[in-house]
């Protein structure tokens, strides 16, 4: 078996060298740089003669149940968190109305695989963001004009979205009250399949990527995709009595989520049957992006201990 093994992101992602046997992000995040309103990290200081930690998370979101999520995953105080300044709803629009799809409302049958679909998605609002906090980096100096690179750490950018997808249809956060009554009677009885996807991206000098060598002292920033995939698990819900539709509709629950149901929360009620990562359907795949995260850490770690030739 070879020590080392080489992946390479879909669609010209940055190369990440790690061992043959991958390691969960629980042995690295000591790596992280803790936020600025953290008291004390999630766990206690790494023994394994370690760095002090430079890279810094941001996760590409304001959802509260992806930061639950990674909380829970030992992460809390270890990342930040903002919204991907991406306007969603044009990007959502040229991808569904590709090859003349039609549209209608939060249900839209797509020549555009919906797997694809929420891949493309999570790393456009992910490189949205990478490329905000490049030009945040960039200032004039007072007395030239000329325009500086100010110093940051490396930066990993995780983008996530999430979609419902009924026999090939995209069902997003419904519209209003009685689009989420449609939908959901749309879903009862029936099996339906979640598609989470997951996009890291980092931001750094071409002197922190590793096996890159540039002649500059003030080499550029640059957004890199380092990873990318799609998680996908299968839901079966109960038929559901128009009297439960409407009392969940009361509840306000399903008007900010993919499908117009929260596993997590009340809508949990109605699932009977679910193959796949429960965290799917949350809104991040726990064990995958972890796996992910700690490639992506390793690839940025590698060029932060390697010096330079």
């Amino acid at each position: 078996m070879m020590e080392n093994e080489k992946t390479v992101a879909p669609d010209g992602g940055a190369s990440i060298t790690t061992s043959s046997q991958s390691l969960l992000l629980l042995s690295l995040v000591d790596q992280l740089l803790p936020t600025p309103s953290s008291t004390s990290p999630p766990f206690p200081p790494s023994t394994n003669g370690n760095q002090q930690p430079r890279i810094r998370l941001i996760l590409a979101s304001q959802s509260p149940r992806r930061r639950e999520i990674l909380e829970m995953m030992g992460l809390g105080g270890r990342f930040d968190a903002m919204p991907s300044p991406l306007d969603e709803s044009l990007v959502q629009d040229r991808l569904k109305n590709q090859n003349n799809s039609t549209v209608a409302t939060t249900t839209t049958a797509t020549s555009i695989d919906p797997r694809e679909y929420t891949r493309l998605l999570a790393e456009e609002k992910a490189h949205a963001l990478a490329q905000w906090l490049i030009s945040e980096q960039k200032l004039e100096e007072p007395a030239t004009g000329t325009r500086i690179t100010r110093a940051t750490p490396p930066t990993l950018v995780l983008g996530s979205d999430t979609i419902v997808d009924l026999e090939g249809e995209i069902l997003e956060k419904p519209v209003d009250a009685n689009d989420a009554k449609e939908t959901l009677g749309r879903l009862s009885g029936r099996t339906h399949y979640v598609h989470t996807g997951v996009a890291i991206y980092s931001v750094s000098s071409a002197q922190q990527q590793p096996h890159q060598q540039i002649g500059t002292e003030n080499p550029p920033i640059t957004a890199t995709k380092v990873s990318s995939f799609v998680n996908t698990t299968s839901v079966t819900f109960a038929t559901l009595q128009p009297k439960d539709i409407l009392a969940y509709v009361a509840t306000g629950e399903p008007m900010d989520k993919a499908g117009s149901y929260g596993i997590q929360g009340i809508g949990g009620q109605f699932v009977t049957r679910l193959e796949g990562d429960y965290f799917t359907v949350m809104g991040l795949p726990m064990h995958q992006v972890s796996l992910e995260l700690s490639k992506a850490i390793e690839y940025l770690s590698l060029s932060l201990t390697t010096p330079s030739e």
